[in-house]
């Protein structure tokens, strides 16, 4: 765990932790995670009980559209993702459809009619109020702006799966997911897993 607690720490105040290469293709991760990977028709997906979710955590790269899934030090898959804005820039204030940028955690899990699962990031933390009332302070938003919230890791209605694919940014700021891929996701994490969201 003391290993985890330093790679975390460094993520946190560096983002400068070393990503795989960005060519979208998962052959490589699943030979490395072979044995976590369930045997079966070849669809690739992670068997949950094999994982320690207290070690899990997750990075969300915004400019290879990817979500990183960590177990300790262990890379175990990656997620083609897309978000709201096309401008990647870190969220400024309600409605403007950025995604935030920062170290968050899951506070909910939810099944979700529109969305098939919905994990719920504890935005606005902290840290992000201190940049929000920052910029404020030095008149870069309007009087009146608020933070926002509500922003979460869910999947897609039907015919806009095919977004993902394409990089088409199309959520009011949370970061949408595949639902297969959404639903995979919420088995293997719980409430309270890290998660970074970096440019």
């Amino acid at each position: 765990m003391l290993k985890y607690g330093y790679l975390l720490a460094a993520l946190t105040l560096c983002c400068s932790f070393v990503l795989p290469a960005r060519p979208g293709v998962l052959g490589p991760v699943r030979e490395k995670n072979a044995g976590k990977i369930t045997a079966g028709p070849g669809d690739g997906r992670i068997n949950p009980t094999s994982i320690d979710p207290d070690k899990v955590f997750l990075l969300i790269d915004k400019s290879s559209y990817r979500l990183y899934l960590y177990e300790d030090t262990r890379l175990l898959k990656m997620y083609k993702v897309v978000f709201g804005s096309d401008d990647l820039s870190d969220k400024r204030m309600q409605g403007d459809k950025r995604t935030p940028e920062g170290t968050f955690h899951i506070s909910m899990k939810r099944y979700d009619r529109r969305w098939s699962r919905f994990m719920l990031l504890d935005y606005p933390n902290a840290q992000s109020l201190a940049r929000f009332n920052a910029r404020k302070a030095r008149g870069l938003l309007p009087a009146g702006a608020k933070p926002g919230n509500g922003i979460g890791i869910h999947g897609v209605r039907p015919g806009v799966q095919p977004a993902i694919d394409m990089r088409i940014n199309w959520t009011d700021g949370c970061i949408g997911m595949k639902n297969a891929d959404v639903n995979e996701l919420f088995r293997i994490v719980k409430t309270g897993t890290p998660v970074v969201i970096r440019r």
